[in-house]
């Protein structure tokens, strides 16, 4: 057995025995003040959001070629394993942990769930349920940006780098974006769900990874493989919009009118940009396509979520529909172009991510959120806009900087990309000597 592959064993039984022998014992579980309906309708939302991480699995596998599959789909899955440990050890508390300058949380308010199960009720809700809502959003964002460095990437390169990615991406943009002290909290942007902190992270942390990785081999010598499993983006589809219900709605933190109309919001931008993104497709010479009502499916679902409890229904079609034409747009001017985004992250999320925060600027209206004090450019205010366009270039700076600077560091430690022979065989056999039998 190799000395370096002990390493992370090691460290997984450090942290298991902190948790054994030092992790906090509650002193009282507070009961007073917790409605019922609205812990329940968490933890479904939860539970929802979970599922969406093996959605985006089946998305992105049925996308990659048969030499991928595998290696692909765990990509997301090993997330969920990942993320929930660091969640628990620190991430959480650098999310939502004492505030330091307005940019992150300290990382021993909460360390190993300190003061979590027998913390105050947040809201009408458990502050336990509170931190395992926000985990799973922290379990996807990562695993969103593997599509842009898919079918070559080194899968032990790729656990260091979600690591780190959370703990100097992530949970950094959570604390500025949602806890009361964070800086663009004080600024007043609006981010209902996780446009920002979610969708925009991930899409040029997606771009960081296609620009440092490079093209595929298979691009370089004109090797164009088709995707090994339609049926399995459709599934993947299905999963993700289904889970995006906990996503936005859930993000209400309470079964109320405005869980609601954010629920309403989701799924009309979601069938808006699905339809506005194979018409797009029609309009530009090319068939309707199973591919692109999926991809644009998705992309409504991205920008919608950062608007999806201040904005109107109706808002919810334009939002959708724009959303899809744009990156449909930029999705085409990628492939025209060197850069190798292997499923477009960067024009799906990072793109509807900015999207949906700019037009969260133009329509959020406290006729749906009375948290909304300054109204978006359409109702004539000019305030939340411009917050908005100056968080978006700050974010943007933020977290492609910060993930290059990642992946750097990263490679340092272990090589970032698989050699030639590996990719050229397959990141299934090479990485996890598994492959798929071909009926």
């Amino acid at each position: 057995m190799k000395k370096r592959n002990l390493v992370p064993l090691i460290i997984l039984l450090v942290i298991s025995m902190l948790g054994a022998f030092a992790g906090d014992v509650p002193t009282k579980i507070v009961t007073e003040g917790i409605n019922s309906g609205d812990t329940a309708w968490l933890l479904v939302s939860a539970a929802l959001v979970l599922l969406m991480t093996p959605g985006l699995a089946y998305f992105y596998g049925g996308m990659v070629n048969n030499k991928n599959v595998i290696s692909t789909m765990l990509q997301s899955f090993i997330a969920m394993g990942v993320i929930s440990v660091l969640w628990v050890v620190i991430g959480f508390s650098l999310a939502f942990g004492d505030d330091i300058g307005g940019f992150v949380g300290s990382p021993t308010t909460h360390f190993m769930f300190k003061g979590v199960l027998d913390g105050p009720v947040f809201g009408t809700i458990p502050f336990a349920l509170f931190a395992m809502f926000q985990m799973k959003f922290a379990v996807i964002t990562p695993a969103l940006v593997t599509g842009s460095m898919a079918e070559r990437i080194n899968f032990r390169s790729y656990v260091l780098f979600i690591i780190l990615f959370c703990i100097f991406i992530y949970s950094p943009l959570a604390h500025m974006t949602w806890h009361a002290e964070g800086i663009l909290f004080k600024m007043g942007v609006l981010d209902f769900a996780g446009g920002t902190v979610v969708h925009m992270s991930a899409g040029w942390a997606a771009l960081a990874g296609a620009l440092y990785l490079k093209r595929r081999r298979s691009l370089m010598e004109d090797h164009v493989l088709p995707p090994a499993n339609i049926p399995f983006v459709l599934l993947g589809t299905g999963l993700l919009w289904f889970g995006w219900f906990g996503f936005n709605a859930g993000s209400a933190l309470s079964a109320s009118p405005l869980a609601v109309s954010a629920f309403a919001t989701t799924n009309t931008a979601a069938g808006a940009a699905g339809l506005a993104w194979v018409l797009f497709d029609v309009a530009r010479g090319k068939k309707v396509s199973a591919l692109g009502f999926c991809i644009g499916a998705v992309v409504g679902l991205v920008a919608i979520t950062p608007a999806a409890g201040f904005v109107t229904v109706p808002a919810a079609l334009f939002i959708g529909t724009i959303a899809a034409v744009i990156s449909n747009y930029i999705a085409h001017l990628r492939t025209r172009s060197t850069l190798d985004d292997t499923l477009d992250v960067f024009p799906c999320h990072g793109v509807g991510g900015m999207v949906g925060m700019l037009m969260t600027g133009v329509f959020a209206t406290s006729g749906v959120n009375g948290l909304v004090t300054d109204q978006g450019l359409a109702f004539g205010e000019t305030t939340l806009f411009i917050n908005h366009v100056i968080a978006l270039v700050g974010v943007s700076v933020f977290a492609f900087v910060g993930s290059l600077a990642l992946l750097k560091i990263t490679d340092l430690i272990l090589p970032l990309r698989v050699s030639e022979m590996d990719e050229k065989a397959g990141l299934d056999i090479s990485q996890h000597d598994e492959f798929l039998v071909e009926a």
